[in-house]
């Protein structure tokens, strides 16, 4: 299985022009069978660059061979009598099972944040159902981060095949097995990420730095390039890692795709 984590930055490249069909055609070119998104938006034309377009019904209308699940964190009144939705998104072309949308915490802060949320869909992958978990954390705030690593620690130990009955009450398949990934705001030396779940490049380069995925090309004053992006697995799928890399190259967003294999 080859899964795609990228922050696409509302689809904004380093040129400034937004193009979700650009992004699309880049997970294409990757060919990744599941693809995790950070910072899709719709209706948001106050994001530079955008139009307001309706990026996740974009992505998935050029990738129609993918199954999308979609959270938003941020669910606002637009001016144009619309909603204006901002959050995560996971394709998948194996089989998905349930889809769950989990509100991380968002404490009281004087300073800027929002609310931040992980959608979790269960996937029929070629060595057996998997949990895969994808979230974007605060940026501003490190008491935010702590809680919300916190909450997701706490969902991976989570499970519930639900009820035996049909309809809403119908139980699925609920797997040990997890990956979680995304922007996580934060370097690889954060003490937060110590004793979360196995970090698949360190489980693979343990001799190497982290692969920079954030201010690569675009360098601010005083803000070296540094890794925020990750993807986490629970011990039992260690094993099944392969190949991880960072795809340096990319200037489609301000942050770098990282993509992981597993076998």
């Amino acid at each position: 299985m080859r899964l795609l984590s990228w922050n696409v930055q509302w689809c904004r490249g380093l040129d400034g022009v937004v193009d979700p069909a650009r992004i699309a055609a880049e997970a294409r070119r990757v060919d990744a069978d599941v693809i995790c998104l950070q910072e899709v938006a719709a209706n948001f034309p106050e994001l530079a660059g955008s139009r307001g377009e309706d990026q996740p019904h974009v992505l998935m209308h050029a990738m129609p061979e993918y199954e999308g699940c979609l959270v938003s964190g941020v669910d606002l009144p637009a001016r144009n009598g619309r909603r204006s939705r901002f959050g995560n998104v996971i394709l998948s072309r194996f089989k998905v099972g349930r889809v769950l949308r989990h509100s991380l915490p968002w404490p009281t802060s004087d300073g800027p944040s929002m609310p931040r949320t992980a959608v979790e869909a269960v996937v029929e992958a070629p060595f057996g159902p998997v949990r895969i978990i994808t979230a974007h954390l605060e940026y501003y705030s490190g008491a935010h981060r702590a809680a919300q690593v916190g909450r997701l620690r706490q969902i991976c130990g989570e499970g519930n095949e639900g009820g035996k009955e049909d309809g809403a009450f119908r139980a699925m398949p609920w797997p040990k097995d997890v990956i979680v990934c995304g922007d996580f705001n934060m370097p690889p030396e954060d003490p937060l990420l110590d004793d979360f779940l196995v970090d698949a490049w360190r489980a693979l380069h343990p001799d190497q730095p982290h692969a920079h995925t954030f201010h690569v090309h675009e360098q601010k004053e005083g803000v070296p390039p540094y890794c925020c992006d990750y993807v986490f697995v629970t011990p039992a799928l260690k094993p099944r890692l392969t190949a991880i890399r960072v795809d340096g190259a990319n200037r489609a967003s301000d942050h770098q795709p990282v993509i992981v294999e597993l076998a």
